[in-house]
């Protein structure tokens, strides 16, 4: 029997899920929770308490969480690249920076033709080393989750950061306030949230699919995948059969590469970020509001191609 957790709305959900698991509340007493990234070689987890400017570390060995960072940046979304080295969007420093190895930080972006990006929010790396992220205005809407401050640039794009050169492009400007991002397996598209609806009771709460053109810089034939049927989408990842995992309001939806809903996981509280991690690399961390959630599943993440 699958549990109470689960809600199937395609038979092919029952293939990527589990009889008998649970969702486990790993930790509670944050603000709003973002930005998971697993480091497997340490057995830890690092995600975001925004509102509390700090950035916090669950220990797979002993399940004990400590304070990682803080003040810390109002950092929100998070990756990993190939060397291992932890990417962060900064709402407060209004930057996407990079922890080197001996622990120096290394800014990729802060400015766009001279002005000051909005508040990047979430990230990821293609395989040519190329930095892919979103820059809505959330941290800078208030003092809440950043500083509340006008926007320099006056919309909120999705930029490249080029890795011969350092030199920042906009990708995509044709959207409200693009949020979660990541790539398919072999990176021929992209998928992007826009969660303009926080915004604007009829602005968009979908995700869009993009085209990545064969030299890998930039993007095209932007169509709606999915619309959300519970509050807004945010942060996703895929698996290894290409399924979307993606928060929303009422959990985790799980969507088909085609944009079906295949089942959903149950929070009880408004889910944003997920990541696969673990061992075996086949349990779902969730970030939701005030609490870091776990679940197994019967699947694990997208593989990641090759450098290119």
């Amino acid at each position: 029997m699958f549990s109470d957790a689960f809600e199937i709305h395609d038979d092919r959900f029952r293939s990527l899920i589990l009889p008998n698991v649970h969702v486990e509340k790993l930790w509670t007493g944050g603000r709003w929770l973002e930005g998971p990234a697993y480091f497997a070689a340490g057995r830890y987890l690092l995600f975001s308490d925004i509102p509390n400017d700090r950035l916090m570390r669950w220990d797979e060995t002993d399940n004990s969480v400590s304070v990682f960072e803080s003040p810390c940046g109002f950092q929100n979304g998070h990756t990993i690249d190939r060397e291992g080295r932890l990417i962060a969007c900064e709402h407060g420093s209004r930057r996407v920076s990079r922890v080197e190895h001996d622990g120096s930080i290394t800014v990729l972006a802060s400015h766009y033709l001279g002005k000051r990006l909005n508040s990047p929010n979430d990230v990821v790396v293609k395989s040519d080393g190329s930095v892919w992220f979103t820059d809505p205005t959330y941290g800078i809407d208030s003092d809440y989750e950043g500083q509340r401050s006008p926007s320099e640039i006056g919309s909120s794009n999705v930029y490249r950061v080029d890795p011969a050169d350092g030199l920042l492009s906009i990708v995509a400007d044709d959207l409200v306030k693009p949020n979660g991002l990541a790539f398919n397996q072999n990176e021929s598209t992209i998928y992007i949230v826009d969660s303009g609806a926080t915004h604007s009771i009829d602005g968009p709460r979908h995700i869009r699919e993009f085209d990545v053109a064969p030299d890998g810089k930039t993007l095209g034939n932007g169509q709606v995948l999915a619309t959300c049927d519970q509050g807004i989408y945010d942060g996703m990842r895929l698996d290894e059969k290409g399924n979307i995992w993606v928060g929303t309001a009422d959990g985790v939806h799980c969507l088909s590469s085609g944009g079906e809903l295949l089942g959903k996981i149950r929070i009880p509280e408004t889910t944003a970020n997920v990541v696969f991690g673990g061992a075996k690399r086949n349990r779902l961390f969730i970030c939701a509001t005030q609490s870091l959630y776990a679940i197994f599943l019967q699947t694990r993440p997208m593989a990641r191609p090759a450098t290119t």
